[in-house]
């Protein structure tokens, strides 16, 4: 993005981080990250809305990550200044892998296609960031007994 960071931008993040910390949604994404292990949509889609807590702990998730990604994905949310925030999105994706061909053929074609766009551009974000960070020379360490 060419934009540079506004307010609105610092204060739509801190608004995301709010929700991120609602009770509710921690558990939903703690069980997602920790106890959910499907390899295919069929193992999820036994339990896909049958209202259970798993079923709203998998749909509070990715409800809300899609929900960020279109904000970041469509420039209402500096990417940068997201990327450069969190990495749990990068996670979280990783875990959809093994199952999202299987949920798109069942669901729609364009199912989390906002998430998959963020974390794409997300991870070519770190790649460039590291390129610069290993181009740059090592820091000298400081004289002992000096003070800033």
């Amino acid at each position: 993005m060419s934009r540079k960071p506004t307010h609105a931008d610092a204060e739509l993040l801190l608004r995301l981080y709010e929700i991120r910390r609602d009770p509710e949604l921690r558990r939903a994404r703690k069980w997602f990250l920790t106890e959910q292990t499907p390899k295919t949509w069929d193992e999820i889609q036994s339990s896909y809305l049958s209202h259970s807590d798993e079923d709203r702990w998998f749909r509070m998730t990715f409800s809300y990550w899609e929900m960020v990604a279109t904000l970041v994905n469509r420039g209402v949310l500096h990417d940068e200044l997201f990327f450069e925030h969190t990495g749990e999105d990068v996670v979280t994706w990783e875990k959809c892998k093994p199952w999202i061909e299987g949920a798109r053929a069942k669901i729609r074609p364009s199912y989390l296609h906002n998430f998959e766009t963020m974390v794409r551009n997300h991870l070519a974000f770190r790649a460039r960031l590291n390129a610069v960070a290993a181009k740059r020379p090592a820091a000298k360490p400081r004289a002992k007994g000096r003070k800033r």
